[in-house]
């Protein structure tokens, strides 16, 4: 297990995300219509405003007035308040408050995939990108198969690595967009 991610400019942050894994659940849960740095910086920002970030915790406050609090935890704080919660209770009811239950108990790439796949606000975008942090950061052998040809925070493993990562994903977003046309 890495003793960081640098998926943040804070080094407290990314020591939460790398060894809690309710943190860097939650983080996944946030990194939407935000930036990176803002995404996983929101587990931090949560821990400090309810002092715990243990399923159970989340799953039975009321997260809301907590995720709209100045700095505001994430641009949607309503929504995003709400699937932290219906994360929490899924964690808290399928694996005990266990999260790294979600990959340790998985008996292969597909039962992962399936696991990763049922948490609230993960779609195929977000099973591939967990996938690929759960394979090359922790090892995870399930999730090898996970992993996509394109980069993800999967390969960041430096505060340039995020840099050129999130460089790469816009030059990409904006070529998608031109082919939409």
């Amino acid at each position: 297990m890495p003793d960081r991610l640098h998926f943040t400019e804070s080094d407290e942050a990314n020591q939460l995300i790398a060894t809690d894994p309710m943190a860097l659940l939650v983080g996944f849960a946030l990194d939407q219509q935000v930036p990176v740095q803002k995404a996983f910086y929101g587990p931090l920002a949560l821990k400090e405003r309810l002092g715990s970030l243990d399923a159970d915790t989340l799953a039975n406050a009321d997260l809301e007035p907590l995720f709209r609090e100045k700095p505001a935890i994430h641009r949607f704080p309503g929504s995003m308040a709400q699937r932290v919660h219906e994360l929490a209770v899924h964690v808290r009811d399928n694996y005990d408050g266990h999260a790294e239950r979600i990959w340790t108990d998985a008996a292969d790439s597909d039962e992962l995939r399936a696991n990763i796949a049922a948490l609230p606000g993960f779609g195929d975008m977000k099973v591939k990108a967990f996938g690929s942090v759960l394979a090359k950061h922790f090892g995870v052998e399930a999730a090898q198969e996970l992993v996509p040809w394109h980069p993800t925070l999967g390969d960041v493993d430096s505060p340039q690595a995020l840099a050129d990562y999130q460089a790469a994903k816009k030059i990409h977003k904006a070529e998608w967009s031109k082919a939409k046309v």
